[in-house]
């Protein structure tokens, strides 16, 4: 059995900076893995077959039936398996969970079925599949530019601890695309916040005053009861609350561990849906920075 772990991802800036003639949304953001994470567990089997404990996750919805026929086209492996998913991250409310999983089943399936595909070769298939699948082969910090799929490796995020609040607002298929079309000329940025989120990177500056989400914009009009939750979140002592992705997720953040777990215990003892995670995932190493570009 080989046990391979999926993480949440969070946007500590999104950007976005004009509509494109094809359609597609022009962006500038941050993406961060956390050790938040689902797990996958794969066994041997004669054929491919899947197991969720998650009420209403359905295998042939998910993008981990595209990755595993996506593997075996350019592969030719005909082998089976068994794929045990133990899911902790929600699905459609802005974590990336979907996409996490189908990659953590290629980096898994690479291992499990001995193909000895290059990391860059996963990463190249991985986006066929999406631009988020891409930027979690290798996780950890990194800027996402164009439609998301030019990745950037970027120096680690220094470890910080996060609260999130999953709100009881349904996740609804297609919520991101909506959430683009709602944004207005006006909720367009020039780049310039993330280019400076960078920069502290670089310098070893960074604080959590420089996240930034233009979804934000809209969302609290988008999702009913959101206001409701990010005003119970800073009544119990979050002194920013952010959005995470297109949402509905909240979530907090902070330098000290011991202040998270305060917030985080006011939290679930008020049975808010709530979850302590930090930084500090990251699936492979990057020796040297460059820009990784796939196109689908």
């Amino acid at each position: 059995m080989l046990t391979v772990k999926a993480p949440a991802k969070l946007n500590l800036t999104l950007e976005v900076l004009r509509k494109r003639p094809d359609g597609y949304h022009e962006i500038k953001s941050v993406f961060q893995t956390l050790d938040l994470c689902d797990t996958l567990r794969l066994e041997t089997g004669n054929s491919v077959t899947f197991q969720c404990d998650m009420p209403g996750w359905s295998a042939e919805k998910s993008l981990v039936t595209r990755a595993i026929d996506l593997l075996k086209k350019v592969t030719g492996c005909s082998r089976g398996v068994t794929v045990t998913i133990e899911k902790c991250l929600p699905l459609m409310y802005g974590l990336g969970g979907d996409s996490s999983d189908a990659a953590a089943l290629l980096c898994g399936l690479n291992k499990f079925w001995k193909l000895e595909l290059s990391i860059d070769k996963l990463q190249e298939l991985a986006a066929q599949l999406g631009s988020d699948v891409s930027f979690f082969i290798r996780g950890g910090t990194a800027l996402a530019e164009g439609r998301g799929e030019m990745l950037t490796p970027l120096p680690p995020l220094p470890k910080m601890w996060v609260v999130l609040v999953i709100p009881e607002i349904p996740g609804k298929p297609g919520k991101t695309g909506r959430m683009y079309a709602a944004l207005k000329p006006g909720h367009f940025t020039d780049g310039r916040i993330t280019d400076k989120l960078i920069s502290a990177l670089h310098n070893n500056d960074f604080n959590s005053s420089m996240l930034f989400n233009t979804f934000e914009n809209i969302a609290f009009d988008s999702y009913s009861g959101l206001s409701d939750y990010k005003e119970r979140l800073i009544k119990l002592g979050a002194l920013q609350v952010h959005l995470a992705g297109s949402g509905p997720t909240l979530f907090t953040m902070f330098e000290g561990k011991s202040q998270a777990e305060d917030l985080y215990a006011r939290c679930k003892s008020r049975e808010m849906q709530a979850y302590l995670a930090s930084t500090g995932f990251k699936r492979i190493p990057v020796r040297k920075p460059a820009r990784i570009i796939w196109h689908s």
